[in-house]
């Protein structure tokens, strides 16, 4: 399944969204990881369809940063920032992810975990935010990561 788009139980608040998104990858969980943490993989797979990734760098490390900034087709900035909470290669990622507003001041916060399984012809990627403050954002991340991981796909059966 590519994706699962959970909604809480009634009654809890509304900062406990959560987005879940599945894909099987063929490619062993060290490359699967190595191209969520290497920026040269970055920037060929990490925005959604017709966005570019111009800049990025991080530190995968607990407590090293990251920064990005993704160009839309009309040549929007689009900048985010976040640090590495758990960085177990080739496991589990955990960071947080933040876009940036205009004038660089942080939005909303949410935390990613990304746990990468072993299985038979590649990897299980099992990708979950949490934090969001509604359905909408929620929604709309879930679209762009999965048009992210459409393009994950591409690059990791052919990685030349």
């Amino acid at each position: 399944m590519d994706a699962i788009i959970d909604a809480p139980e009634t009654g809890k608040p509304t900062g406990e969204l959560t987005l879940r998104l599945e894909r099987r990858l063929a490619a062993p969980p060290e490359l699967v990881f190595d191209a969520w943490v290497q920026p040269a993989h970055l920037r060929r797979w990490s925005a959604p369809h017709g966005f570019e990734i111009p800049e990025c760098d991080g530190d995968a490390r607990p407590g090293g940063s990251w920064h990005a900034t993704m160009l839309s087709p009309d040549g929007r900035r689009l900048r985010l920032r976040g640090t590495y909470r758990e960085v177990v290669r080739p496991k589990w990622l955990v960071f947080t992810h933040a876009w940036l507003g205009d004038d660089g001041t942080p939005g909303p916060e949410t935390v990613v975990t990304v746990v990468f399984e072993a299985v038979e012809g590649g990897t299980l990627m099992r990708f979950t935010q949490t934090g969001f403050d509604a359905a909408p954002d929620r929604d709309g991340h879930g679209d762009g990561w999965s048009q992210c991981f459409e393009r994950l796909a591409a690059l990791l059966a052919n990685p030349d």
